[in-house]
C-alpha cells in the first residue's frame, strides 16, 4: 500500500514520555517488562494536518481565552454528513472534556440519583464507574452470541431488565467496546424502539464511529429522526486521530428541553469550554484528516489479521471475535485457560499487558469466570507475531491433564 498520509514506519519511542500505555506498567500490572497492548490509544503520530495546525498555534505564542470559531463546528458537521450520512445541527452541539466526562454530565443533568441506568455487557468499564459514581443504579443486559462468532443484543432480556428494573436511561456503546461489534440496522432499531416504548433516555457513545472496517457501516443513532427527542449522542476526534490527551469531545443533544437541562447543570460546574489546542486539533482532523484515516484503517485491519492468524496457527481452539470496528481485538482463551490461570499466564509468563475480560463486567460470578483479553492493535505490526508467540508459548508450557 502507498502510504501517502499515514506512515506506519514513523513510530516515535513512547517510553519516558509520560505515556499511560508505556510508562505506568509497574503501577498497573506490577512489573515493567511487559509488551504494552492495553489502554486504547495509538502508537502512531496523529495526522500531519493536526501537527501542522498545532504548530501554527504554538508558534503564535499566546494561549489566552479561546472562542472556537464557526469553522470548528462546520468541520464536525461536514464530517458527520460526509462520513456517516448524518445531519447534525449547530444548535445541538455542546462541549465536553471527554466522552466519559460527558456521560457523567448527561447522567447528572438528565437523570436523578437512584435512577436505574442500563448497559450491555461486557462493556467499557468506565461506564459502570460513572453510573455508580453519580449515584445511579447499574443494570446489565448481557450480549448474546452471534452465529459468526461475534455478538448481538438480546432484546428480550434487555426489555425484561428495562421493565423489571424501571430503567430510565440506556448507555449504548456504538460501535461496541470491547467486542468490536457494529450494530446492524435491525439491532439498532430494536433498541431504539424499545427505548421509545418505555420512555428510556438513549445515550449513544459513538467515539469509535470512524474506526469501522470494510464490509461494515456505522449507523449513527442520530439518523433515525423519530427517536431524537429522547437521545444524546457523544463522540470525539480522540480515538479517530489519536488526540485523547487534548480532551475535546461533543455532546449532540437534538431535544431543546434536554439541552436546557444539560446547560443548566454545566453552568453550575463553571466549565465554559476546553483547551484552545484541543479545538484546533479536532478541527484540523475533521477538516483534513480523512485520507490519513483511510490508510490507517487498512493498516489496522492488517494488524488484526496478522495477530489472529498467528494465534490460531498455534492455538486453533481460540476464539477471536470478528473485528468490525475499533482497534481492539477480543480474544476468548477459555479453551486453554481457566480464570485462575489468566493473569499468571498472560502477564507473568507471556509478559503481555492487556485488558482482562473481567474488567468489562460488574463484580460477580460472570466476571470471576471470564477468560477473555482485549488487545490494542494500534501499534507496530512487528509487535503482533511477537505477542502471539509469547502467548502461545506460555499456554503450551502449561502442564497437561
Amino acid at each position: 500500500m502507498d502510504h501517502r498520509f499515514f506512515n506506519p514506519a514513523l513510530l516515535p519511542d513512547r517510553r519516558h514520555t509520560n505515556s499511560v500505555k508505556w510508562d505506568t506498567l509497574g503501577g498497573k500490572y506490577g512489573r515493567e517488562d511487559l509488551l504494552p497492548l492495553w489502554v486504547a490509544d495509538m502508537d502512531f503520530p496523529s495526522p500531519p494536518c493536526i501537527s501542522e495546525a498545532l504548530r501554527r498555534a504554538v508558534d503564535h505564542g499566546i494561549f489566552g481565552y479561546y472562542a472556537p470559531p464557526d469553522s470548528y463546528y462546520d468541520a464536525f458537521i461536514a464530517w458527520e454528513k460526509q462520513r456517516h450520512s448524518t445531519e447534525v445541527r449547530r444548535e445541538w452541539l455542546r462541549f465536553t472534556p471527554g466522552v466519559v466526562a460527558g456521560l457523567a454530565w448527561v447522567l447528572s443533568s438528565l437523570t436523578s440519583p437512584g435512577d436505574a441506568v442500563a448497559i450491555l455487557t461486557p462493556c467499557y468499564y468506565p461506564f459502570m464507574e460513572v453510573i455508580q459514581n453519580t449515584g445511579r443504579r447499574l443494570v446489565c443486559s448481557e450480549l448474546a452470541a452471534a452465529p459468526d462468532g461475534g455478538y448481538t443484543v438480546d432484546l428480550e432480556d434487555l426489555e425484561e431488565q428495562v421493565r423489571s428494573q424501571q430503567v430510565q436511561a440506556l448507555i449504548l456503546c456504538s460501535p461496541h467496546n470491547p467486542v468490536a461489534h457494529v450494530w446492524r440496522e435491525a439491532e439498532l432499531l430494536g433498541i431504539l424502539d424499545l427505548c421509545k416504548r418505555h420512555g428510556v433516555l438513549l445515550i449513544s457513545d459513538e467515539i469509535h464511529q470512524d474506526l469501522v472496517y470494510q464490509g461494515y457501516t456505522h449507523l449513527s443513532s442520530l439518523r433515525f429522526q423519530e427517536y431524537l427527542d429522547r437521545m444524546v449522542m457523544l463522540t470525539a476526534a480522540s480515538k479517530t486521530f489519536n488526540i485523547a490527551g487534548l480532551q475535546n469531545s461533543f455532546a449532540v443533544i437534538p431535544n431543546k428541553a434536554l439541552r436546557g437541562a444539560f446547560d443548566a447543570y454545566v453552568k453550575t460546574l463553571r466549565v465554559s469550554g476546553g483547551s484552545s489546542l484541543g479545538y484546533v486539533a479536532a478541527e484540523a482532523g475533521y477538516a483534513q484528516g480523512g485520507p490519513w484515516l483511510d490508510e490507517l484503517l487498512v493498516y489496522l485491519q492488517g494488524n488484526y489479521a496478522c495477530f489472529r492468524d498467528a494465534l490460531l496457527r498455534a492455538l486453533p481452539e481460540l476464539r477471536v471475535a470478528p473485528l468490525e470496528s475499533t482497534y481492539l481485538a477480543w480474544v476468548d482463551l477459555s479453551a486453554y485457560l481457566t480464570a485462575e490461570q489468566l493473569i499468571p499466564v498472560v502477564r507473568d509468563q507471556a509478559r503481555l499487558a492487556v485488558d482482562y475480560g473481567f474488567w468489562f463486567w460488574p463484580e460477580g460470578e460472570t466476571a470471576r469466570r471470564d477468560v477473555h483479553i482485549r488487545v490494542n492493535l494500534a501499534a507496530s505490526r512487528e509487535m503482533f507475531p511477537l505477542a502471539a508467540e509469547r502467548l502461545a508459548a506460555a499456554i503450551q508450557a502449561l502442564p497437561r491433564n
